[in-house]
């Protein structure tokens, strides 16, 4: 929505908005644009009447500019019909879909695609460091952006990426998650199959073949899948990668298609899961004609996005860092990345449960595995656990430290403050905190890096 404001902005339009408890780096972004950010929801900020309202998918019914809006009968639109309508229609898109790495992978296809002299229009998730925000608007005929399967708007329980009018797809894997809108995982499959099915016949749909879900969605199609299928994996698969090795640095690894040599590239990006994502984005570059150089010198020179293992500080010979990770895959596979990079550092994991699925049980035992990379983990508190009890079965964050304390030190604390207060006397030279929050989780890094250098 942010992004959205921006763009919108650069099209010439008065934006402002209305939130609550806005935190960087959208926040930061939105004062730097000039946009005015009302804090709180007040049918008098609709005063004077905008031409348009754009309502977020996490506004529901008796909220008071909604229905401010309805008894005005003001148009209103969703984020990703007014992106349709306004800035993809007409346009060659690319949409990157998938249970885990879309902003990454989105962010890297921005920066590639920029690189080949594209110069694409672009909507993320997160902010791209490459390009020092998370949205461009730019006369040209290409556009990428992020595609989430999360429902569109209480107005449209479908998913946003239904919108997108793919030209290329990517679709990096498939799970089961948002588990406050989607019970099961044949339910999310029916998600992906519908949006698979946008893809033109002269497209391209690029599929992460390492995923089990997303073949059984493929293999639905049978003969029925209009679009060109390029799979990608580690094994398998029509472009896999092999003999990949991580240096202090970079990752390496080689590109195979249909088994013959294709190039070797390098990569800041830590873990397997980001190997794929470049594989992913190299697929794609290649179909819209860029040259394997110039996707090698692209990939190289990534920066990645904010809040994806990103390194917010180091203080006494310790670093702290951020990640977005949130269902316990990306939980996984963001301390395996670092348990690779940070080879003989302690690695603590510090989690706050703050998304849906990651508030609610239906993850339970899952999480208790995902912090096996770690040394050292600490669980917050559920976030808003009053409402997430009105939800459903909640996520007990004793009986997991139960489960993990098995073979490493585990702890549960309420919040930032305690954590912090926690921490500081265990934490020494050369420790790696990974804290990990979909949120702001009360400001922890910033506190933690305080707290350290005093």
């Amino acid at each position: 929505m942010a992004s959205l404001a921006g763009m919108l902005q650069a099209k010439g339009h008065s934006v402002t908005g209305s939130d609550s408890q806005v935190y960087p780096p959208m926040s930061t972004m939105l004062r730097e644009l000039g946009i005015q950010v009302m804090e709180g929801y007040r049918a008098e900020h609709l005063k004077p009447a905008p031409d348009c309202v754009v309502i977020g998918n996490a506004i529901p019914r008796g909220n008071p500019e909604v229905e401010e809006t309805l008894n005005s009968k003001l148009l209103y639109r969703s984020q990703a019909e007014l992106v349709k309508e306004c800035f993809i229609r007409g346009r060659r898109s690319l949409v990157v879909a998938g249970t885990h790495g879309k902003t990454t992978t989105t962010s890297l296809a921005a920066w590639v695609m920029e690189a080949g002299g594209l110069n694409p229009s672009f909507l993320i998730g997160g902010i791209a460091q490459n390009f020092g925000t998370s949205f461009r608007v730019a006369d040209t005929p290409y556009f990428v952006i992020e595609g989430d399967e999360y429902d569109t708007a209480y107005f449209d329980k479908g998913p946003k990426f239904m919108h997108y009018l793919p030209e290329i797809a990517i679709v990096n894997n498939i799970e089961f998650d948002h588990a406050d809108i989607y019970p099961d995982l044949a339910a999310v499959k029916v998600a992906f199959r519908r949006f698979i099915n946008l893809v033109p016949g002269n497209g391209r749909l690029i599929v992460g073949w390492d995923s089990p879900a997303a073949r059984d969605v493929i293999t639905s199609f049978g003969d029925k899948l209009f679009a060109p299928l390029e799979t990608f994996g580690m094994s398998n698969a029509k472009w896999r990668v092999s003999d990949v090795e991580y240096r202090a640095e970079h990752t390496h690894f080689k590109v195979y298609k249909e088994d013959k040599h294709w190039a070797d590239f390098q990569t800041p990006l830590l873990g397997d899961f980001n190997v794929l994502n470049c594989l992913a984005v190299i697929i794609a570059a290649e179909g819209w004609g860029l040259g394997r150089d110039t996707i090698g010198t692209a990939l190289t020179t990534f920066k990645n996005v904010r809040r994806r293992a990103e390194v917010r500080g180091k203080e006494r010979g310790i670093t702290v860092i951020d990640d977005f990770a949130h269902h316990p895959t990306a939980v996984r596979e963001t301390l395996s990345g670092l348990r690779q990079r940070y080879k003989g550092s302690r690695l603590i994991a510090v989690f706050e449960p703050r998304s849906w699925s990651s508030r609610l049980a239906v993850f339970q035992n899952e999480y208790a595995g995902a912090f096996g990379p770690a040394d050292y983990v600490i669980i917050a508190n559920v976030f808003d656990s009053e409402k997430v009890a009105e939800k459903g079965n909640m996520l007990s964050t004793a009986s997991l430290i139960k489960d993990i304390s098995r073979d490493k030190p585990a702890f549960a604390l309420p919040g930032a403050d305690e954590i912090i207060r926690h921490l500081l006397p265990e934490l020494r030279q050369g420790d790696i905190v990974a804290i990990m929050s979909n949120g702001g989780f009360g400001g922890i890094h910033e506190k933690l890096l305080m707290a350290l250098q005093k």
